[in-house]
């Protein structure tokens, strides 16, 4: 970590590129990456620089809340794309979202083949930090993992009264951004919860000898928490074994799509809240896997599922719990614009940005008036 926030500053600027750059491309995708620059700079060239002054005024924003955006779908393994997550979900809510706004850090430099420094070898390393940092020695990580938490930890240290906004990727980068999160607050003094949507438990231990994918985070950060039924998820429908499995086994708490549906989505979280004063928990973080939804809402992602979540659901859940607690951290993860599992083209697509839109701009209104 950066001791002074010169340093980091500059790691910042080596390790991070501008909004939308994430995905390494020459030519895909330039006029959708130039429509966003225009957005958010009003000019196409030169980016780099003002994006990199920007970076000097985090202090002086109004915002609490920090847009990082990580294109990297290394740690999915079903249908991939999520790695244009970040671009597309920007522009979505410049568009439809124009009332929410956030600091935007930018995206971080993804190796499209990496996952996490522990996976490689000293010479891959070397080879890597050449690429990005032009120094074979840098002290600088180069997976969007390592990366990921190295940022977030500096961002922490630098900053205590802001929060991410994580956008994905696939869901293994909520790994770093909620491990990051969960090691500040505990050194704050801070009691967290993890509130976690989406259609799978990802409490897997490894997946085919990977430790660290979109079907292990949860695992690895329950050592973080004040206790594991601190990390509540929602949602789950699609599982190999039985709830009374993952609780038993893992000590976390969930609420199955059916029992939403069955009982309400207010009975549920009035219980949740309960739970959580009970539990004295002082801030919340709220990783939201798009699948969660149904796939009638959210089918543009790698692992589309039936039977779940309305947005409104979701959103009767998010505000209830922000009613009652600060949400301090969250994160978007697995949309993949250019997949579509369900065969209905664009339509798909634009309909999965535009719920996870509005739930990004609820979770980055709500971080900003934490």
């Amino acid at each position: 970590m950066s001791n002074s926030k010169s340093q980091y500053l500059e790691k910042l600027e080596n390790c991070l590129c501008p909004p939308g750059d994430g995905v390494f491309t020459v030519n895909t995708a330039k006029e959708r990456k130039d429509a966003l620059r225009q957005k958010l700079y009003g000019q196409t060239e030169g980016v780099e620089a003002l994006w990199k002054e920007s970076l000097q005024k985090i202090d002086d924003s109004e915002h609490k809340a920090a847009i990082l955006g990580i294109s990297s779908d290394c740690g999915g393994g079903i249908l991939r794309g999520a790695n244009w997550g970040p671009l597309f979900l920007r522009s979505t809510l410049i568009e439809q979202q124009p009332q929410t706004s956030a600091f935007d850090l930018g995206d971080v430099r993804v190796i499209p083949h990496l996952l996490h420094d522990k996976y490689l070898n000293e010479g891959t390393i070397s080879n890597c930090q050449k690429a990005l940092y032009q120094d074979e020695n840098s002290d600088y990580f180069v997976a969007p993992l390592s990366i990921t938490e190295d940022v977030c930890d500096g961002f922490y240290k630098h900053y205590p009264e802001k929060g991410v906004f994580g956008i994905g990727g696939d869901h293994s980068i909520s790994y770093p951004l909620t491990k990051a999160y969960l090691k500040a607050k505990r050194e704050q003094g801070k009691r967290t919860a993890i509130i976690h949507f989406d259609a799978h438990t990802d409490l897997l231990v490894e997946r085919l000898g990977i430790d660290l994918c979109f079907g292990s985070w949860c695992t690895h950060i329950l050592e973080f928490l004040p206790a594991p039924h601190h990390l509540i998820q929602f949602g789950i429908r699609s599982s190999g074994k039985a709830k009374e499995h993952w609780e038993g086994t893992f000590g976390v708490k969930q609420h199955w799509a059916h029992e939403i549906r069955e009982q309400g989505a207010d009975a549920i979280v009035a219980g949740v809240i309960e739970q959580l004063k009970a539990d004295k928990v002082d801030e919340l973080y709220v990783s939201f896997d798009i699948d969660a939804l149904d796939e009638e809402f959210a089918a543009a992602t790698g692992t589309p599922e039936t039977g779940g979540l309305t947005p409104e659901e979701a959103l009767t859940i998010l505000k209830a719990l922000a009613k009652e607690f600060p949400i301090t951290g969250a994160d978007m993860m697995e949309i993949a614009p250019f997949t579509d599992s369900s065969l209905a083209g664009q339509s798909s697509s634009e309909t999965t940005l535009r719920e996870g839109a509005k739930i990004s701009a609820f979770l980055i209104d709500a971080m900003n008036k934490a």
